[in-house]
């Protein structure tokens, strides 16, 4: 079997195709990542000689680069991940996320579908998305999967709009294609401009902590290992067609996590109990930011049988452990280019 994972030295991209390199040694794994500021082919060091990995760089984007790839490969599954998803970009830079998150998931759906023809056995398009796309909810309730979409950044437009994408493709082609929305994600190797390991690098360097408002916006949680497990089980028993809500439960408002990482990495950096709130610094708060988000996971809980392993107390302390034991990971994603990007964006 070849799989194709887009986005596959990101984030969660990376911990996908490490456990199917490692889990399926039987399959290719094609990583294919355009190695932008959140691209790093350091995250899969360990896996990059591993005889079932192959990488390839290039732009989702790029229509003839996508239509030359499917032509060269026929590939029996595509995991879609590759994606602009910092909300605070999207408002400074909207046409960037049209570009990746929209075009680019139009590019694939077609090679898709120009490369598979009428026979669909055992081929799959998996989209992964997020639950940004349902909106804002207020202080009850939970996102399921009938949820109307409701974006309210250009950031959660842009993928409402390649979520549209994916299930027209299913209705007019006949596209085999699952959907998952998952909720925030943390853990190893993410890229320190969302909020766990922006915090985890200010609070070791003693900068300010810059919470947006009054500091009481309520997100669900998910361990990216989590998330990689989910997305392997859904990628080998998903139901064609079917839309899945992956979450942590684990909501968190934003302040009290942020509390509950400074006394944590108090602990870890043998600081006195309180030392790193006093880092906690209230700014402006973003046009747009939606008040809460929730996720009901219980369809793939109960239909495939995948729920989380770790608490977020647990899986925020393994986050924490990994970051204060790859400094040289963290100086190096850190320095140079991002400096002026934080200055422009928090200063």
């Amino acid at each position: 079997m070849k799989i194709l994972i887009t986005g596959g030295a990101g984030f969660i991209g990376s911990h996908v195709v490490r456990r199917f390199v490692n889990a399926y040694p039987s399959y290719d794994i094609y990583n294919l990542d355009a190695l932008t500021y959140a691209g790093n082919l350091g995250n899969l060091s360990d896996i990059e000689k591993a005889p079932n990995y192959h990488f390839m760089k290039g732009d989702i984007a790029d229509q003839k680069f996508i239509d030359h790839l499917f032509d060269e490969y026929v590939f029996d599954k595509v995991i879609h991940l590759a994606a602009e998803s910092h909300v605070d970009r999207s408002i400074k830079d909207p046409m960037s996320f049209v570009k990746t998150n929209v075009m680019g998931t139009v590019n694939l759906l077609n090679g898709c579908k120009n490369s598979w023809g009428k026979d669909y056995t055992n081929k799959l398009f998996y989209h992964i998305s997020t639950d940004e796309v349902y909106g804002s909810l207020g202080e009850d309730g939970l996102f399921t999967e009938e949820n109307s979409y409701d974006p309210r950044s250009p950031y959660s437009a842009s993928k409402a709009s390649s979520d549209h994408f994916v299930r027209a493709y299913h209705e007019t082609y006949g596209l085999p294609v699952v959907i998952t929305n998952c909720s925030n994600n943390y853990g190893p190797n993410h890229f320190p401009e969302k909020l766990i390991p922006l915090f985890i690098n200010n609070i070791i360097k003693e900068n300010p902590l810059p919470v947006y408002g009054d500091g009481k916006y309520t997100r669900d949680w998910l361990y990216v290992l989590d998330h990689a497990a989910a997305i392997d089980t859904v990628a080998h028993n998903g139901k064609i067609g079917e839309t899945y809500n992956i979450g942590g439960f684990n909501e968190w408002r934003n302040i009290d996590l942020v509390r509950l990482l400074c006394d944590l990495m108090d602990e870890k950096l043998s600081r006195k109990r309180g030392t790193s709130q006093k880092l906690i610094t209230f700014i402006k708060d973003r046009p747009g930011h939606d008040k809460r988000y929730a996720i009901d996971a219980s369809k793939i809980a109960g239909e495939l049988g995948w729920k989380p392993s770790v608490t977020f107390e647990e899986g925020l302390r393994l986050t924490i452990d990994w970051y204060l034991s790859n400094p040289a990971w963290l100086e190096n994603v850190t320095s140079g280019n991002y400096l002026e990007y934080y200055k422009k964006m928090y200063s």
